[in-house]
């Protein structure tokens, strides 16, 4: 055994019960929020923390990577990820610990806070339903208003998160968060934006088209020029997904379905069995509990959970479907690999596999095959579903313009007029007038900025990889529905692996080329 592996196995045997006890405290407060948990949880956090902060620890990795052309690839592969992995944390104990506790406590404010109409606590669900069905303008805005009332809750705390994190980063000498963030992430800055400007290109006249008839439906429908139409006339608070408007009701072909059951029998038809994940998932709304979705993989042996708070509706099935994309890409790892590359290649990589699930919601062949909807009922909105397939692609790419950018300048500068700056991207990227004399802090609503920093690109890139992999599967394949071929491809080309390769080696191995928009702006012209 040579000092290398010495060196990774002592370190693999500290920080793997650190973050196995760190993901069932995270999956604690998630689901059943309380103060021991939370105490347990910022313990815990603090702990890997220290232990990633080891300086010695950190320049024994540095001195072998040097000496990298000596290994084995996997050795070196693991040398790579725990440098990324400890670098951001060579900080002082002190820092480390404001930022945790930050941390925790702005993130336990979003899973125990519920909106108010009227002064009465709602959901997000509830939320949701408001925005999706109810025609009364004056209610939508008590409803959208509602949603970003946590906003005003966190947002000092946001950006006091911000400026200890570019303490952190500056002391390492970076310029800020965000460019560690990128460093330590395998991403170039300098490729991101360039990729944000080309997706800005493909998407702004389609895009622009679409809104405007998007825009002529609500003002007809709300009864107002389009120029008095605010965010509160869409279906969704952030304007994420089009409304059901501007693209195809489903919910009709969902208000009776079992959600659980669609998703198992999509991905039993692939040959991947959810069953283990659902098993010890929590998927039904309640106090205390996050309201969002995320997929956990709690130990790297195979203990993968899913959160959701499942509605029988278009929306939560396609949630489910996205999130046990990522379930089975856990499940799928190669349990051979080492401990440290017993996870996804990339953010990006997991987010593409899910986005590919999550767009089956919208298929066709899908519907008929494994939703049972009626083959009449689906071909009579067959090019309905094109266009929402289009019109979810294009709206989607034109938010993450929003968010990327929006946080890239809010490490830039923590302390500038965010609430400004908010609207004016919004109104640049997605076309939505802000609110009329409006000034609060409304981006500070969106839970990302806190639990997942500088992590959007992630799912731009991710909607590129599932377009790829999709033009992949249906050229191999013939599709991804009811083909047991497509799930064996995904198996051996794009879960196995795990993080034994780079992101950019892998994406290009599993689909024959370098990561690529050209997919997408295909789908765009479709």
């Amino acid at each position: 055994m040579s000092d290398a592996d010495r060196l990774i196995a002592l370190l693999e045997g500290k920080l793997r019960p650190l973050e196995t006890a760190l993901a069932e405290s995270w999956w604690e407060t998630s689901t059943r929020a309380s103060p021991e948990a939370v105490a347990r949880r910022e313990r815990i956090e603090l702990e890997r923390r220290e232990l990633l902060g080891d300086p010695d620890a950190f320049g024994a990795i540095e001195a072998a990577r040097r000496r990298g052309d000596r290994f084995e690839p996997l050795v070196t592969r693991q040398l790579d990820v725990l440098h990324d992995a400890f670098l951001p944390h060579q900080v002082d104990a002190d820092l480390r610990r404001r930022i945790v506790e930050l941390e925790v406590d702005v993130e336990t404010t979003f899973n125990t806070f519920r909106g108010e109409i009227d002064g009465q606590r709602v959901d997000d669900n509830a939320i949701a339903d408001i925005l999706r069905t109810g025609d009364d303008a004056p209610r939508r805005r008590d409803a959208w208003e509602a949603s970003k009332q946590v906003g005003a809750e966190v947002a000092d705390r946001v950006r006091a998160l911000a400026r200890l994190r570019n303490e952190a980063a500056r002391r390492l000498g970076y310029r800020d968060h965000f460019a560690l963030a990128l460093a330590t992430g395998e991403l170039d800055g300098q490729r991101l934006f360039a990729t944000l400007d080309e997706v800005d290109r493909a998407t702004a006249a389609p895009f622009d088209e679409w809104k405007a008839r998007l825009d002529a439906d609500l003002a007809g429908r709300f009864g107002c020029d389009p120029g008095d139409l605010r965010p509160w006339h869409l279906d969704d608070p952030f304007f994420q997904d089009p409304p059901v408007r501007g693209a195809v009701d489903l919910d009709r072909f969902f208000e009776h379905a079992d959600v659980e059951a669609l998703t198992v029998r999509s991905y039993d038809g692939l040959g991947l069995d959810t069953r283990p994940v659902l098993a010890r998932s929590d998927l039904y709304a309640r106090e205390g509990k996050s309201q969002h979705a995320f997929c956990i993989h709690v130990d790297r042996e195979g203990d993968v959970r899913v959160l959701c708070n499942v509605q029988p509706n278009e929306r939560w099935t396609e949630t489910m479907l996205h999130e046990f994309g990522h379930a089975v890409y856990d499940r799928e790892l190669d349990s051979s690999l080492p401990w440290l590359l017993r996870e996804p290649a990339h953010a990006l990589t997991t987010e593409g596999v899910a986005m590919l699930f999550g767009r089956l919601a919208r298929d066709s062949r899908w519907l008929t095959t494994v939703a049972g909807v009626d083959a009449a009922d689906v071909g009579a909105i067959t090019d309905r579903l094109s266009a929402a397939r289009r019109a979810a692609l294009l709206v989607f790419a034109r938010w993450v313009l929003v968010m990327t950018n929006f946080e890239r300048g809010l490490y830039a500068d923590p302390d500038a007029d965010h609430d400004t700056r908010w609207w004016d991207l919004v109104e640049q990227y997605q076309r939505v007038r802000r609110p009329d004399d409006r000034k609060a802090p409304d981006w500070a609503a969106k839970i990302h900025l806190t639990v997942a920093p500088v992590y959007y690109q992630n799912y731009l890139y991710g909607e590129l990889f599932a377009s790829q992999l999709q033009a992949t599967l249906d050229a191999k394949t013939g599709g991804l529905v009811d083909e047991p071929e497509a799930g064996r491809t995904l198996v051996d080309e794009v879960f196995r692996p795990g993080g034994s390769l780079r992101w950019d080696r892998l994406v290009e191995r599993a689909t024959g080329e370098p990561l690529t928009a050209a997919h997408l702006a295909r789908q765009l012209a479709a």
